[in-house]
């Protein structure tokens, strides 16, 4: 796996800090990663984000991580969800960019990035991956929820963020949207990462085949 750091430019101007992971072959799909709540310590690197990013070259999937506006090297400030819209469009660009042509491209997001994910409809991609979202940064998931492509929700059995329970109550009439609840898991996943990265991996495998 080859580590490549880059800078991103969003529409309004913002330089966001990002890395890109290659497979050692060649790329059968790019993700690209969202990061937890800037203002509660989240970044790029926090375990979830650090797990898939550390995991899934070696499925052959690329994967481009980034630090939302005002986190560490990037630029700009916490926008409260409405700028780190931008801020996802503009890795979403850069990773389509780089991908071999029909290559799959998926976004996926741990709490905050999972609503940011959800909160990003773009026909580009083939499929959403929201890991504990706890429903409540992103402004409108309509136009998502109600998508014919497949959409995962992977939520920790005992998050203290948001119970799983309600997160599939509310997401229960959305279309093509899976929940896998992870046994014994917080919301943090702490010693459950592998099951993130499985249930993550095998979501992509099946949009590829």
């Amino acid at each position: 796996m080859a580590i490549e750091v880059l800078d991103i430019t969003t529409d309004d101007g913002v330089q966001l800090e990002a890395e890109r992971s290659v497979p050692n072959g060649a790329s059968r799909a790019s993700v690209v990663l969202c990061h937890p709540h800037p203002q509660f310590g989240g970044t790029m690197r926090s375990i979830v984000v650090s797990a898939l990013f550390d995991a899934l070259p070696a499925a052959g999937f690329t994967c481009l991580r980034f630090n939302f506006r005002g986190v560490e090297r990037s630029t700009g400030v916490h926008d409260e969800g409405r700028g780190e819209l931008l801020d996802v469009r503009a890795a979403l660009d850069d990773a389509a960019a780089r991908a071999r042509r029909n290559e799959v491209l998926v976004l996926a997001g741990w709490s905050f990035g999972g609503d940011m994910t959800l909160a990003t409809h773009d026909a580009r991609l083939a499929a959403w991956v929201a890991i504990a979202p706890p429903l409540r940064f992103g402004r409108d998931f309509a136009p998502v929820a109600a998508d014919e492509r497949p959409k995962l929700l992977v939520l920790g059995e005992h998050d203290d963020i948001r119970d799983p329970a309600s997160v599939a109550e509310e997401t229960a009439a959305w279309t093509a949207t899976e929940v896998d609840v992870v046994a014994g898991a917080s919301h943090y996943f702490i010693g459950r990462t592998d099951r993130v990265v499985d249930a993550t991996r095998s979501l992509v495998e099946r949009v590829i085949r």
